[in-house]
């Protein structure tokens, strides 16, 4: 064993002295962190908003104070005809537009009932529901403050409640997504490459006549990528807690349990690459193409796996990033323990086991 952890002290100083690879290592987690936490969010904020106001009337003007002092709109457009709403939304001068019927305040006070038109910009049709959605919050909340001084013969309340996530950040749902992203990026990517690099060079043969076994001299290349990556993940959960202000609700202990066990099934990958392929490119191609895509559609994180076609469906199952991220979003949002988490964590150490091994006898028939 003390030439297996001579050989691994090795690897780190290579790994240490690469400059490129360290900032692909360590600076990657951070640059997506503020990525998706400040630029890339999916939160709808500060949204321009057009009025067209027939009425004109106390209620009106209440009601678009309202919505200009709102964090989620910024009333910048008057609107005087309808003409003006096609041109306006060409333009991109506003996203949405919000028409006041005449009467509106006499409609309302006199019948209780009353008509508006929100117009949404639908050429981003899932910002466009979103605002629709927070600018009808808006009304029912000012309707609510009138049935209060309303009393009618019948009324259906709706009460609201959002579980574990009652301000809706996104940050719930991107950490976990760029947790799984990441490691499997960088584990896979980093370790076939830095396997094949040697392999290009000639100095694969050199190591492989050493005292040591052939395969625990290709290990040894993964360990530093496996405490590497660990620390990736220290990191993105303080920039979570510190920076995000995202709260881990779970356990501490078994979210960073169940990412090394991914960092295994990603170095584990980065291996079996190694084993099958000859050139860096065709290493990062695979690493690139073939792991990221499938990361982003089945993991669950960008796009729901449960509307997609029955088939690709079946496809996500043997994809590795839906098992972990359905794991510490369960973990760090739900705050959930091991016995809810513990089928998702069986499948992902057989997949682990299995790749693993697939490697280690690709391995073994080359070196003989």
């Amino acid at each position: 064993m003390k030439v297996f952890f001579a050989f691994v002290r090795k690897e780190f100083w290579h790994v240490l002295r690469d400059k490129r690879s360290m900032i692909i290592l360590m600076g990657l987690p951070i640059v997506m962190m503020l990525l998706f936490g400040f630029a890339l969010t999916s939160e709808v904020k500060n949204s321009e908003v057009g009025v067209l106001d027939f009425s004109k009337d106390e209620t009106t003007r209440l009601l678009i104070d309202r919505f200009d002092q709102s964090k989620y709109f910024s009333v910048n457009k008057v609107l005087q005809s309808e003409s003006e709403i096609e041109e306006s939304f060409r333009r991109g001068e506003i996203r949405l537009v919000i028409v006041f019927p005449e009467n509106f305040q006499a409609n309302l006070l006199h019948s209780n009932k009353a008509q508006v038109r929100l117009i949404g910009d639908a050429s981003d049709p899932n910002t466009s529901n979103i605002m629709i959605n927070y600018a009808s919050a808006i009304f029912r909340d000012y309707q609510n403050e009138l049935f209060g001084r309303a009393k009618l013969p019948f009324q259906i309340n709706t009460e609201t409640r959002m579980l574990y996530n009652p301000q809706l950040k996104g940050a719930y749902s991107f950490v976990p997504g760029v947790m799984t992203l990441i490691l499997m990026l960088l584990g896979a990517m980093m370790t076939s490459v830095s396997i094949v690099k040697e392999k290009e060079t000639g100095t694969m043969e050199i190591l492989l006549v050493s005292p040591m076994k052939p395969l625990l001299v290709v290990l040894s290349k993964a360990v530093p990528y496996l405490v590497l990556c660990f620390i990736d993940v220290i990191i993105i959960l303080l920039m979570a807690v510190y920076v995000l202000d995202m709260p881990i609700v779970g356990s501490i202990p078994l979210l960073l349990a169940e990412s090394l066990l991914f960092i295994f099934t990603a170095l584990s990958l980065g291996l079996l690459i190694s084993a099958i392929v000859d050139t860096q490119q065709v290493a990062m191609f695979i690493s690139l193409v073939g792991f990221l895509m499938p990361a982003l559609v089945f993991s669950g994180f960008m796009f729901p796996i449960e509307n997609m076609p029955l088939p690709l469906q079946i496809v996500s199952n043997v994809v590795p990033t839906k098992w972990y991220y359905n794991i510490i979003s369960n973990i760090m949002v739900k705050g959930l323990g091991f016995a809810f988490v513990a089928k998702q964590t069986a499948i992902l150490f057989g997949m682990t086991v299995v790749f693993l091994a697939v490697a280690i006898k690709k391995f073994k028939v080359r070196l003989e």
